[in-house]
Parts: structure tokens; sequence; C-alpha cells
């Protein structure tokens, strides 16, 4: 049996352009899973294998690979850091046990790396810092470490400091040792030597690492204890610390070096070793029933109990649909029959293989503590468990969010559209957070996502990976509506067409539902004038006539129906003919109760250099945007500010214009806010249009 102390299950995440994938392959590299180095800039590394990654140098999709190091296994998944694919971090996340969060040096805490970092304290994730890039201009460690404490509220323990900054960076001191670690220029990351600290930096390190001990100490009575009686600690008992500490979350391993040039990785790496979680330290996953109810079992990491594995990831290829798992309790073997517990139906294992990004190992068995990929499985899909079916249990599953923009499209020729429902089907397997509508008036076909980059991609791995050559309309913004008063109501459904007919009263209040409460219903109806049999078709008679709203036909948010009485006869009366009742009062009664359109107000993060911030902001205002802060840096100024989505398409393009290309920014969904009456009154008139031209 596998030792699972020796796995670390990771995950590399960070904002766009840190260093993620440089990073990636040097840890290939140094471990012996590759040769020859692939650079993002020459569209050559391993772990972006997808065209679209190569040609524009990010990470689309999460790779996953297996490395060892000092006689660890390390299963290493590169997350993407652009914004649009932040769905792959938070599934990614959901099954690591540890993280490398990644910082540029010159960039330092930027608005991706806030989101990812707040997924993973979501998930609970303990993680060593790397701040990456240290030869570059405007690089300041110290500033980063900074950052880190005031932005993302964390608390690093500095493990190695710089020697040098900018174009002088060549190498690092370990605070642990005292010893530098000083590279050559030759590039080659096992080209260095250790030597005693400079003269120059004596005081400083002394004063970090007391800063370091002193934290660590915090972690054992007895060795706080022996630490104020003047007793230094030792190496082994520091680590020990530092290790129960990570793990606990109490603070933050903290890295430093520059992956591009080579150096400084190796330290990480026995980072990852002595400081990050082996499958069995991690709280383990709680089971849930069928209803998504915590039982109170969980899904502990041990070979020999019931299988429980999570589907993370699928992932279609020349070979078929590849599903990624991650194995929590009990083993798969080749041609074996599994539950999945979402679908009650049973799988069959085909094949079991090891990933390295886009190659693989075929292998027999996996077990507890495993990330593998599978091939076989017909109705998989992200988030399901997959259990013993003599003891069949569901581990928690993933949320994602809803997508907020939406483009048509539609195949140039009829030979195409067969192609591109297959293409789309896979496409929805692989990605949660990508939906696919068909429109059932027009006929087209809607692909809605998570920004504009997000349907770019996905445009183009339609026309190249399937060979699909699609006409494209403009984005649409997902826009909701609501209502704003409070209406009391009856409504009488009566229906005679001879032998038994069809009749329902329904007393009601239709009302506007706390903020982000969705939809809401309760019945307060007494005395049996509605038997309590037909509340639940009332129920669904108001819930799904909230998926289209009364002014432009879009979902109704917010919103709450309770039932106060009505009638019923004892021969007419059904759940149907109570169903028909509240779907007819919801027309009746949701138009009386001044109904509002709500547009998707963004989150958005704009960097710019310092001579461009006036014309930034007087564009942002011009788009409806409200400034909520400032902050300047060493390299320019983040702007953050909430803007309509609706005024944001293309700002990637005047940005670039008004900045000189040097400008940045990151979007995400924030939350739904009434729409201007002039805006409302345009997208109500083309959605009559619309309709009319139907």
């Amino acid at each position: 049996m596998t030792d699972l102390t020796r796995y670390r299950n990771i995950g590399i995440f960070a904002h766009v352009d840190a260093g993620k994938t440089t990073t990636t392959e040097r840890i290939l590299k140094l471990t012996g899973k590759i040769h020859k180095i692939g650079e993002v800039h020459d569209g050559a590394t391993t772990t972006d294998f997808m065209e679209q990654e190569r040609e524009r140098g990010i990470t689309i999709q999460s790779a996953a690979t297996t490395c060892f190091w000092n006689d660890h296994r390390l299963n290493i998944i590169d997350t993407p850091g652009h914004v649009d694919f932040t769905i792959e971090v938070y599934r990614s996340l959901k099954v690591l046990d540890g993280g490398i969060g990644v910082f540029c040096g010159s960039g330092g805490v930027e608005p991706q790396s806030e989101t990812n970092w707040r997924y993973a304290n979501d998930s609970k994730v303990a993680r060593i810092i790397y701040v990456n890039k240290l030869d570059r201009t405007g690089a300041d460690f110290y500033r980063v470490v900074d950052q880190v404490e005031k932005i993302l509220g964390a608390r690093p323990i500095v493990m190695t400091l710089p020697i040098g900054f900018e174009d002088s960076f060549k190498g690092v001191v370990d605070l642990l040792t005292r010893k530098a670690w000083i590279w050559d220029d030759s590039g080659d990351p096992m080209k260095y030597h250790l030597e005693d600290v400079p003269a120059d930096m004596k005081d400083k390190v002394e004063e970090w690492r007391q800063k370091l001990v002193e934290i660590a100490v915090e972690q054992d009575d007895d060795v706080m204890t022996s630490y104020l009686e003047g007793e230094e600690p030792d190496i082994d008992t520091l680590k020990r610390c530092i290790r129960t500490g990570t793990i606990k979350l109490d603070f933050f391993p903290t890295y430093c070096g520059s992956s591009f040039k080579n150096k400084g990785v190796q330290l990480v790496l026995d980072g990852v070793v002595d400081y990050l979680p082996n499958p069995t330290e991690v709280n383990p996953q709680p089971e849930v029933d069928l209803e998504g109810n915590e039982t109170g079992n969980f899904a502990i990491v041990d070979p020999n109990r019931p299988l429980r594995a999570l589907a993370f990831k699928i992932m279609d290829d020349r070979y078929g649909a590849l599903t990624f798992l991650r194995l929590y309790s009990g083993r798969i073997e080749k041609g074996v029959t599994v539950l999945n517990t979402y679908t009650g139906k049973t799988e069959r294992i085909g094949r079991i293989v090891e990933m390295h990004a886009d190659s693989r190992n075929d292998i027999d068995s996996a077990q507890a503590g495993d990330i593998v990929a599978v091939l076989g499985m017909k109705n998989v899909q992200t988030g399901h468990t997959l259990a013993d079916p003599k003891d069949p249990a569901t581990l928690e599953p993933m949320v994602f969010p809803a997508p907020v923009i939406s483009i048509a499209v539609s195949p140039k020729d009829k030979a195409g559209s067969e192609k591109m429902g297959i293409a789309l089907g896979k496409m929805i397997a692989e990605d949660p957070s990508f939906h696919v509508e068909t429109d059932e008036e027009s006929g087209e076909c809607i692909l809605k996502g998570m920004g504009e980059l997000h349907l770019d991609i996905k445009v183009d791995i339609l026309r190249r990976t399937h060979g699909v050559e699609v006409i494209v309309g403009k984005p649409q913004v997902a826009y909701r509506e609501t209502i704003t008063s409070r209406v009391e109501d009856s409504y009488t459904h009566k229906k005679q067409t001879g032998g038994s007919g069809q009749y329902a009263k329904i007393d009601y209040i239709v009302e506007p539902g706390e903020p982000g409460s969705g939809f809401e219903f309760v019945s307060k109806v007494t005395g049996g004038n509605v038997p309590r049999e037909y509340w639940p078709a009332v129920e669904k008679g108001f819930e799904t006539s909230i998926t289209e709203g009364v002014l432009a036909g879009y979902p109704l948010l917010d919103v709450k129906f309770s039932l106060t009485d009505g009638a019923f006869h004892a021969v007419d009366s059904s759940a149907l003919a109570f169903e028909i009742a509240a779907k007819a009062a919801y027309r009746q009664s949701v138009p009386k109760a001044n109904p509002q359109l709500l547009e998707p107000i963004m989150k958005v993060d704009v960097f710019t250099p310092d001579a461009h911030v006036g014309d930034v902001i007087g564009d942002l205002n011009r788009r409806r945007g409200m400034i909520k802060a400032q902050e300047s840096g060493p390299l320019g100024v983040r702007i953050k500010a909430e803007a309509p989505l609706g005024e944001m398409f293309g700002y990637i393009g005047d940005l670039r214009t008004m900045t000189s290309g040097r400008g940045q920014f990151s979007m995400e969904f924030s939350h739904y806010s009434p729409c201007p009456r002039n805006i409302a009154d345009e997208v109500i008139k083309e959605a009559k249009e619309r309709k009319a031209n139907k």
C-alpha cells in the first residue's frame, strides 16, 4: 500500500501573468519530469497544451501532472489566472490539500490574486506564498509581503530573503539555515552553490529570522516557554511548528525567487514537502444524503474504506471523455463498477490514467489520496460523486456562479448544425460555467458565459477544435427583473367541458423578497380551505412562472409569494388546477407590483500608469461606473470601481488605447441593481421587437 504521508496534492494559482505556468515548468524540470524547459512566450510550455493557450500566452483550463521530489509524490494542478476562468481555480481548490500562491514581485497582490485567495480561504486550503519575478524592474519583495498582510489579511512567515533586486538579483538566503543560495548566470537551475550570508545582509537576516522564530514557536507552548527562557529551538523543531501553523492556516510560509531565471524554485519545492499537508492531515470531506443534508459521516482518507471519489473536471480529447477524479476514500481498479450517486446509475471504470498535462500513463488501480483520470464514464459530470454501490454516499457538491453574458451563434451551413450540437454537448460537460440554450421562438443557439474572453475562447474552440464555422451575434447582457410593491390579489380558475371540470381559487400576496433571496413561497392557509396536498402545486406554478418576467421576459429575482386563503371543490379540484391558477395569478398580479428591470453590476479592477489616471477615471464615469477606491503603487495606480456590464463591452480595446497598451483590467460579477429608466425602456423595446419579429 502507498504511504499517503508522502503525497502532496497541490495547486498553483495567481493573477494573470504572475508566472504560474513558468513556475510549473521549472518544477517539472527540477523533478526530472521534463528535460527541456518550455516558455510561455514561445508557446512551448507543457501544461498550456491548448492551441488557444499557446497563442494567447494564458492558461485557460487547469492541467494536472504528477512528479516526485525528495521521495514525495506531488500531484500538481496549474490553474488559469484570468478572471473569466476562475471556475477552473474554484473546482481545483475544492479537491486539493495545499496550494502555492504566486505573486509578481513588481505587480504584487493583484485583483485576481484576491479572488483566488478568497476561494482558497473558503475551501480551507493550506498555502505557501511564492513571490516571483524579483528580477523585474520595480520588483520589491518586502512591499509584496506588506500587501499580503494589508490587502489579503493574511499572515506571511518569511522563509527566504532575496539577494539583490531587479538586474542584480542573484539568489536567496534561507533564513532557517542562514545559508545563501547563489545561482550562476547559465540559466541552469542546478548550477548553484551555498555560501555564508553576504556581510551587508547579516543584520537584516537576523531581524527576519527572529520574526520567523517568534511566529513559529507560538504553535507549541513548551517550545515557546523554552524560547522565552533564552533557549533557541533547533531547525527540526522550527519546521515542526511551521508545519503545524501552516496546516491550521495560522500563517503562510513565504518564499522568493525568479522562475524565469531559474532561481529559488528548489526552496519552494522543499516548502511544499516540509509544510503543506498530506491527504490524511486535512479535514475529511463531509458526506451528504441525496437531498444535500449532511449525514454526520465523513470520507476519511483510507484505501480500506468504501469508495468516495469526486469528479472535478471533464476533458474531451482524441481518446474520448476523460473524467478527473479525486479519491477521498477507498480504491478503484480497471473494470470495476461504481455508482454515480447523482444519477443513481452505475458506471464501469474503463482505463485509469495518470496525467501529465495532455499525455498519460496507464495504471491498473488508484487509491484514496490520488488524483487520476478515467476513461469510459458515460453520464458523469463535474461535481458528481462516485461511490461503492454496496455503501453509497454523496460528497458535498460544487456550486458554480451563474453566467452574466450571452451571444447568439448559428452554423454557417446546414451540415454544421449537427456537428455544432455534438461539440457544444462536450463543451458543456467540460465547463460548468458555460451554458447553452436554444431560443424556442427564434431557434437561435445562445451561449452564456462569465465574460467576453470566456465566450471568445469558446467560439474559437468550436471553430478550431471541432471544425464548426459559426456566425456570431453581438454580446447580450443577462438582465433580470424584480418587483417593488406589495399586491394582495385573488384568482379563480374554472373550467367545465363535460365530465369532471377544473376548479381552484387562491388568495395570495406578491411582494418584494429580501435582496439575494431569489424565490420564496409560504402558505398561511388555515382551516383547510386549500388542502395541504395542493400547496406544492401552487408553489410550482409560481416558481416555474418567475423564469419569465413581464417586462422583457428576463427571470424574476427576489420575490415572495404567500398563499393566504382560497377554495376548492371536492370533485373538480386537482393539483393541476391549482398549478394553472398560480401561473395565471402570476400573469395577473406581477404587472401590478411595479416591476423593475435589473442590470448586472461588475466589480472592475483597473491598473493604469500614473499619466493616464484622469483619462481612465473619466472613461469609467462615462460608462456609469462608480469609483470605489484608488491605490498608488510603484508602477501605476489601481482603480477599483463598480460598473454595469452593458457599458463594459469592448473595454479592453479602449483601455489599451487610452494607456498606450499598458493598462490592464479584470472584472467579475458583483450584484444586480435597478436599471436607469432610459436603458430599461431601450431593453424592453428591443425585447418586444424580437418577440414581434418571431
